[in-house]
């Protein structure tokens, strides 16, 4: 079946960097976009970068110029590399996969931003 792990959340400093992982399984990994989301305290999920098959990448407004979005195909992984944080980037963050017009979730993982 579909999997979706991340790894990597954490506490973290203004200013500081975290790289998160998502391991992929259960589906043909170089054929699909993977997606990274995060949901802040009290709000909806949000898109946070988009890596397309292809290797195109979009990002949100908030993230464009901070984070990196990449995908190893050969080991089914995405990472999601973040610079400069905020303390607005405090969320859980979810990798994520459209698949026959469903969507598959990891189970999130927690960025802390905070002195």
């Amino acid at each position: 079946q579909v999997q979706l792990v991340e790894s990597g959340g954490g506490l973290v400093q203004p200013g500081g960097s975290l790289r998160l992982s998502c391991a992929a399984s259960g589906f043909t990994f170089p054929n699909y976009d993977i997606h990274w989301y995060r949901q802040l305290p009290g709000k909806g999920r949000e898109l946070v970068a988009r890596i397309y098959a292809g290797g195109f990448r979009y990002y949100s407004n908030s993230a464009r110029g901070r984070f990196d979005i990449s995908r190893d195909n050969a080991e089914h992984m995405s990472y999601l590399q973040m610079n400069r944080l905020r303390p607005e980037d405090t969320a859980v963050y979810y990798c994520n996969v459209r698949l026959w017009g469903a969507d598959y979730w990891g189970q999130g993982a927690q960025v802390t931003v905070s002195s």
